[in-house]
């Protein structure tokens, strides 16, 4: 008997696209060099790294070197906040703002933060699952370090107001930090022109493989490495990369950004 497959879950993973898949190919299987050495195969691995940054950065509105290659959305969150606030602690900043319904990723790092002796604001949304940006204004203190509000809910899909919350962040001298791994592929992502700081994404929920995303991160910010060890990501997150998932998402991104208008 034929069995059909409906799938409706896209929110939680999506299937490789055809294109990424052809893209990542020749790099799991040619192009296998470590692009941290100085041969020619490493070599050639480090010019297509170098491409995939680049398509990453124009697809998000950022310099290359504002991008840095994860191993998904959690890692990038978890980079992001625990790197930001431990940082500001030496200032005396220990008090961090996020919403009630953030991913795990988020609220569990908060959570965690807790326990070190940080504070944190949790913003109620209201029956339109929206974060007020008079509430996040009203929050911000003076020992406030970051503010992390999410893009795009992954239960409700409610989409807040990034920007404006972002220029509240900015007014106010604090870090601003999105999550928005649903957001990607749905809306038009500008991290300059909506006054984002860091931004968080994941690849396999735009038709790239797992275990690949990207922390986008102001140049005027320094986070401290993630992962000790080799020199790969500007010295920031060790580990030989995964070109062919690093490949398949810039691809990914790149037609998630270009498909959003005939989506809509």
């Amino acid at each position: 008997m034929l069995k059909t497959r409906i799938y409706l879950d896209n929110a939680a993973t999506t299937k490789i696209s055809d294109s990424v898949f052809e893209a990542m190919l020749p790099w799991l299987k040619e192009g296998y060099g470590n692009a941290s050495s100085i041969y020619s195969l490493g070599r050639e691995s480090a010019i297509e790294l170098n491409k995939a940054r680049a398509k990453c950065a124009e697809a998000l509105g950022c310099e290359p070197r504002e991008i840095f290659f994860t191993g998904g959305g959690s890692e990038s969150d978890n980079w992001a906040i625990k790197s930001t606030a431990h940082a500001l602690a030496k200032k005396g900043k220990k008090h961090l703002i996020t919403s009630v319904f953030e991913h795990h990723a988020v609220l569990h790092c908060m959570e965690s933060l807790e326990k070190e002796g940080f504070e944190v604001t949790y913003l109620p949304v209201y029956d339109n699952g929206i974060v007020k940006v008079e509430d996040v204004k009203n929050a911000i203190r003076e020992d406030t370090a970051l503010v992390s509000i999410m893009y795009a809910n992954n239960e409700i899909g409610t989409i807040q107001p990034i920007a404006e919350i972002g220029a509240v962040c900015r007014e106010k001298g604090v870090y601003f930090h999105t999550d928005a791994v649903q957001a990607v592929g749905n809306v038009h992502i500008n991290v300059t022109e909506q006054n984002i700081d860091m931004l968080s994404l994941s690849g396999h929920k735009i038709h790239a493989p797992k275990g690949v995303g990207l922390l986008y991160v102001n140049k005027k910010i320094r986070l401290a490495p993630y992962i000790e060890g080799g020199a790969q990501e500007s010295g920031r997150r060790a580990g030989t990369e995964n070109l062919a998932g690093i490949v398949g998402l810039a691809v990914a991104l790149t037609e998630a950004e270009a498909g959003i208008d005939a989506k809509n």
